[in-house]
């Protein structure tokens, strides 16, 4: 039997951040408060850093300042044309865009589940870039890409000479600096749910926990199926922006990585190229 790589395992797991064992899940009370915290496993490793999530960018960044706005500065300088501008800016004014609608935090652990599995099942195609935090501190960054079902790449932008690709039913690893390619079934990774057909949580997944911060609605599964063993996930989603934001992987040897999502699009088209593994290729 071929002996996996640590680092092989490593790139799969901070790469993908997803995974869940099948158990059931009754409906309980969300925790609004985090829970107390697990003891820690023999031999692991320092205490994770809290992951700042990438930042929102402004409603009105960009936009032409309006007469409105300049008003104020006008009438304080004692200019008569003042009281005109501020007329003639009213229009104007309505033709902003609204803010988007904060969603109603979930009453339950079962209506959180459903939030998550809603949005998963609500895109066939999604693009968009991620930060990604190893456990040593080193920060990559890249562009990500899914076409549902089954297909999936993780681009790293340099000096990193990794990337990551999932064809539907396999998932190839390739360092182009090694000269390596190391090629898995798609179950055997937590890649799977997040290119499933239909995702349902529910029956995927162990549910440990899920709580309300702010915006920001955080759901904890252990997921046994992974490489190595039992890996932990945590999906954090947006009730603002009503997609999701970040996922957090402790994999089974108790180190974390972190993975940040922002700029994404469900509405852009990516070459089926993106998603074809060489399996005859030798780097």
């Amino acid at each position: 039997m071929r002996v996996i790589p640590i680092l092989r395992v490593s790139v799969l797991t901070a790469a993908f951040g997803y995974g869940l064992a099948a158990a059931p899940l009754g409906a309980q009370p969300l925790q609004l408060q985090p829970p107390a915290a697990a003891k820690p496993a023999l031999a692991r490793p320092a205490a994770p850093r809290a992951i700042p999530l990438p930042p929102v960018r402004p409603a009105n960044l960009g936009l032409p300042r309006t007469a409105m706005n300049d008003a104020p500065a006008a009438q304080a300088a004692g200019s008569p044309q003042a009281a005109p501008v501020a007329q003639t800016a009213k229009p104007e004014a309505s033709k902003t865009t609204p803010a988007k609608t904060k969603l109603a935090a979930p009453a339950t652990r079962e209506e959180a589940i459903e939030r998550l599995n809603t949005y998963l099942n609500s895109f066939t195609t999604l693009q968009g870039n991620f930060i990604q935090f190893n456990p040593n501190g080193k920060r990559l960054e890249g562009r990500i890409y899914i076409q549902r079902p089954g297909k999936m790449r993780f681009e790293y932008e340099p000096p990193a000479t990794t990337e990551v690709i999932a064809d539907g039913t396999s998932v190839a690893v390739r360092d182009k600096r090694l000269g390596t390619q190391d090629v898995y079934s798609i179950g055997q990774t937590p890649l799977k749910f997040l290119v499933r057909e239909k995702m349902d949580l529910n029956r995927e997944g162990t549910i440990t926990g899920a709580s309300v911060d702010g915006d920001i609605l955080s759901v904890r599964i252990e997921d046994r199926s992974t490489l190595g063993g039992t890996s932990k996930i945590t999906l954090k989603f947006d009730l603002v922006a009503n997609e999701l934001r970040q996922w957090v992987v402790v994999d089974p040897q108790g180190y974390e990585t972190a993975v940040s999502l922002y700029n994404l699009s469900l509405q852009r088209q990516t070459d089926p190229k993106n998603f074809v593994i060489d399996h005859q290729r030798t780097l």
